[in-house]
């Protein structure tokens, strides 16, 4: 794990250099924003959704009975937006796009495209990393966003439907409750995991040695290693800024 970090480390500053050397192409940033956040959007509004509904529904009956059913709104908005959305939108966009990315760069190591690349006098790292590194940076956030909308709408649905909340007693609560800074550190959350996914998948990738099968095998690794320091970061963040 420490000499995997470092790897991830090394790589990510080699990134920042290719990045501020202007070698990198707009083309090539669109194209992997939408490989990693734009079909990835379905999958993670459908999440999104059916977290908020299914919160809504465990705890609409218990905050009717104390006589609370003002504050489900807030509660919803505040669990969604401070966590829900950002980590489960990135566990979605790991699972199918961080994926694929540590796939795609594992078969160009194993079939020495990664070598063809180096005779060209051009650094794979950079060339592989820093467009995906900057699309999930910048297009997560927007995903995250769309998916607290939607959880947020998808509350206020289940809420009117189980208990017959009034959406503007739900709404009322949302905005008591929620703060501009929620928002603003859910956006930090999403950035922070979509470059945390695009660089430890890549990573990953980019080390594999062997065959197809060590290919599968390092798409394996590559989902379970980016979900880890993904919640290491989800700790550290909430620490900082919850708690600290």
């Amino acid at each position: 794990m420490i000499k995997f970090l470092g790897l991830c480390v090394q790589n990510l500053i080699k990134s920042l250099k290719y990045l501020f050397s202007g070698q990198v192409r707009f083309e090539s940033v669109i194209s992997q924003a939408a490989a990693i956040s734009y079909d990835s959007l379905p999958i993670s509004l459908i999440i999104a959704f059916i977290a908020a509904a299914v919160i809504a529904i465990q705890v609409a009956k218990q905050f009717l009975m104390s006589g609370a059913e003002a504050y489900i709104g807030g509660t919803i908005a505040i669990v969604m937006i401070r966590e829900i959305a950002p980590g489960f939108v990135a566990l979605a966009i790991g699972a199918r796009a961080g994926t694929a990315i540590s796939a795609e760069i594992a078969n160009m190591q194993v079939t020495s495209q990664v070598d063809a690349i180096k005779t060209l006098k051009v650094d794979p790292v950079g060339y592989y990393f820093t467009p995906r590194i900057i699309a999930a940076a910048f297009t997560v956030p927007m995903v995250v966003l769309l998916a607290e909308v939607i959880g947020v709408a998808g509350g206020l649905l289940v809420s009117n439907i189980t208990i017959d909340l009034h959406p503007d007693r739900y709404m009322y609560s949302v905005w008591a409750w929620l703060a501009t800074k929620d928002i603003y550190i859910s956006l930090l959350k999403a950035s922070v995991f979509g470059v945390v996914i695009s660089l430890v998948c890549a990573t990953q990738g980019y080390e594999t040695k062997g065959g197809a099968k060590e290919v599968g095998a390092s798409t394996t690794q590559a989902a379970i290693l980016s979900t880890i320091y993904m919640l290491i970061c989800d700790f550290i963040i909430n620490l900082i800024f919850y708690i600290a």
